[in-house]
């Protein structure tokens, strides 16, 4: 399975091609809807999610609620772009055009992105640098996470921690309602509050707030990836699909850096056998990957959100155009994204583990790709 997507954050519509779905998958608009949604939503956004109702369009690939087996097409439209007609049109003339961006921002694309392409009217580069362009990917994820559904594994994102408050409840399969209601998709009320007044104090200050996300999911099988090539190993995918994220600049699976201080008796899981349910671990302090392969306990990915480039009491920063120095420019912005990120790193997750399966397992129908897992998955009980 392999995808594209297209658009800015402007321009009339976001856009994507998925590639490799198997025939017979059940799909509706809402089936993706929900976490576009829970995307939008976040104690802390800007203005552009009251802007924005995000909705999935079906363009191709997929007729009476199932797949064809053919390429699937999706559009999201920007409600925005409305205001945005005469800056984002693609017809030349009309330059330099107005709400044109020359003031770089410290901490985004601008500047190496201007440097990179020759642009001197930045919004070239922030258009598509933006994270607008994440909601597409979701969709991609949501469909990614039905398939994944239908294969036995449910996956969650949630915030551990953010604006320097962690969350003191440890995450449960039963706080999932919790995290679903809370604001900041925390499982801890105390810290939550105390994380809402950091971003109220932050805003008011012209601020902005990171954090730390997490994705989980359970009910994989054991052995998705490789051990036998660099670029099949599957923490790797996991991490490059979570540093692509905007503003994404660290990932971790399990608890990765805490193991890294700690002896090897401390950190590695011991192994287990019953006869009822063959392998298992009473531990997961590996973070249900073992040599680039899933183990079959519970995946744990974790990266670290930096605050939001944009300031609304901007850094300095030097004209692209004049050199002369200048405050950063201020675009719409967020004051923190990071329960936002914790749904994004969950459906990005979701499609590298959807590639994982159609790489090993293959078939062209959904009901092909499930009688082989199945069969997997008793060969590996007995094992």
């Amino acid at each position: 399975m392999r995808f594209l997507t297209a658009g800015e954050s402007h321009g009339p519509e976001l856009l994507a091609i998925i590639e490799g779905l198997p025939a017979g998958l059940p799909l509706t608009e809402e089936d993706i809807n929900p976490w576009l949604e829970r995307r939008q939503k976040g104690y802390g956004r800007g203005r552009r999610m009251v802007i924005e109702t995000d909705r999935v369009e079906f363009r191709a690939g997929v007729r009476a609620g199932r797949t064809t087996g053919a390429p699937v097409a999706l559009a999201i439209r920007n409600a925005d772009h409305r205001n945005w007609v005469e800056v984002m049109d693609p017809a030349p003339g009309n330059e330099p055009r107005k709400r044109a961006l020359t003031a770089p921002r410290p901490g985004h694309a601008d500047l190496a992105g201007g440097i990179k392409y020759g642009h001197k009217d930045l919004r070239d580069v922030l258009e598509r640098a933006s994270a607008r362009e994440t909601a597409m990917r979701v969709a991609v994820g949501a469909v990614a996470l039905k398939l994944l559904a239908l294969l036995g594994v449910e996956g969650v994102g949630y915030v551990p921690g953010m604006a320097g408050v962690w969350a003191r409840v440890p995450f449960s399969w039963d706080l999932v309602p919790r995290i679903e209601e809370s604001p900041l998709r925390m499982t801890d009320p105390e810290a939550e509050a105390e994380a809402i007044r950091r971003i109220d104090q932050a805003k008011a200050e012209g601020d902005t707030l990171g954090g730390v996300i997490e994705a989980r999911f359970r009910g994989l099988v054991p052995g998705l990836g490789s051990h036998v090539h660099w670029d099949r190993k599957l923490d790797g995918r996991l991490a490059q699909m979570a540093l692509s994220i905007p503003a994404v600049k660290g990932v971790e699976i399990g608890p990765a850096f805490e193991n890294a201080m700690r002896r090897g008796s401390e950190v590695h899981d011991a192994i287990y056998w019953s006869p009822e349910g063959g392998f298992y671990r009473k531990t997961n302090r590996a973070g249900g990957l073992e040599g680039g392969m899933t183990t079959g306990e519970e995946l744990v990915v974790r990266a670290a959100l930096k605050p939001i480039a944009t300031l609304m009491r901007p850094l300095p920063t030097v004209d692209v155009v004049s050199h002369e120095a200048k405050d950063a420019a201020r675009e719409r912005s967020d004051t923190t994204a990071v329960p936002a990120a914790s749904v994004i790193l969950c459906a990005l997750s979701a499609i590298v583990l959807a590639q994982a399966y159609l790489e090993k397992f293959g078939g062209d129908t959904l009901e092909e790709l499930q009688e082989r897992v199945e069969r997997y998955r008793v060969r590996a009980l007995a094992y």
